[in-house]
């Protein structure tokens, strides 16, 4: 009798729909795992209701949305492997740091509470949202020259164009705003704070696009630098020449294909062992 498949859970950051991890979920599906796509709490099933309803997400903290992957997790029939994009890659790490997950991948994560690295090609990307403190309650959407500036900068104009017209929706300010206070706000009500220490917990690999604008390659490696004090496995792997786009670009099956090999590694396959 052959065994169960292995829960994926994919979750994406700011201003991605969670539709954009298809080509993920097939070949993930393909390797045997069994993909689950959640949204964000209150973003619709599909990128067109998105853009018609960004209120519905308006003034959603990443506090919320970790709670909510949470619940999403516990109601699997077996721990997950979560993969996750800019904020989804700082949700994942908050899911294994609570001992959530077999194990857990972050693509250019947001920095979680402790990365002090603030690079000024960050803080151009962030400043359409974070320039405007009413933005903390709102939904806020790029235009196309803002998603090509923080996303899309390493490739052709074009691509970044097609890319944002058909994944990008608005997303809320307010997770933003809880990144860049996160240092001067005390751990205990810090919605970014991660147990970087915590020994037992499932194996984590940190991805960094080398030409990201949005989070930078120094601030993945200031990330993954808070976890050596932890007995777990923890794992950093660099795509030189890649932007923040490296899991929706035309690149994206040599980013998945890195993660199933890593995985590979770690013993983890597509289907449990029979019983």
């Amino acid at each position: 009798m052959s065994g169960d498949r292995v829960p994926v859970v994919f979750v994406h950051g700011l201003w991605l729909h969670s539709t954009s991890w298809q080509p993920w979920a097939d070949r993930f599906h393909d390797a045997g795992f069994d993909p689950v796509l959640p949204e964000w709490p209150g973003v619709p099933g599909t990128v067109a209701e998105a853009r018609e309803h960004p209120e519905s997400q308006a003034g959603i903290g990443i506090d919320e949305v970790i709670e909510h992957h949470v619940r999403i997790v516990a109601a699997l029939p077996s721990p997950p492997v979560l993969v996750g994009h800019s904020f989804g890659g700082l949700v994942v790490q908050a899911l294994l740091g609570r001992g959530l997950g077999r194990a857990g991948v972050a693509i250019d994560p947001a920095p979680i509470r402790g990365v002090l690295r603030l690079p000024p090609a960050q803080l151009r990307s962030s400043f359409p949202v974070l320039g405007n403190p009413a933005n903390r309650k709102r939904a806020v959407s790029l235009t196309p020259a803002q998603f090509r500036a923080g996303f899309g900068n390493a490739l052709p104009a074009q691509e970044s164009e097609q890319l944002h017209e058909r994944w990008t929706i608005p997303a809320p300010g307010r997770p933003l705003f809880q990144a860049a206070l996160a240092n001067v706000t005390p751990r205990r009500r810090a919605a970014t704070a991660v147990d970087t220490r915590r020994g037992e917990r499932g194996p984590l690999l940190i991805i960094s696009g080398g030409a990201d604008r949005t989070v930078p390659d120094s601030v993945s490696r200031a990330t993954y630098k808070l976890y050596g004090r932890s007995a777990a496995v923890t794992e950093f792997r660099r795509f030189p020449d890649r932007g923040h786009s490296l899991t929706v670009d035309s690149g994206w099956s040599e980013v998945a294909d890195t993660v199933l090999e890593w995985l590979k590694k770690q013993g983890i396959g597509g289907q449990t062992p029979p019983a």
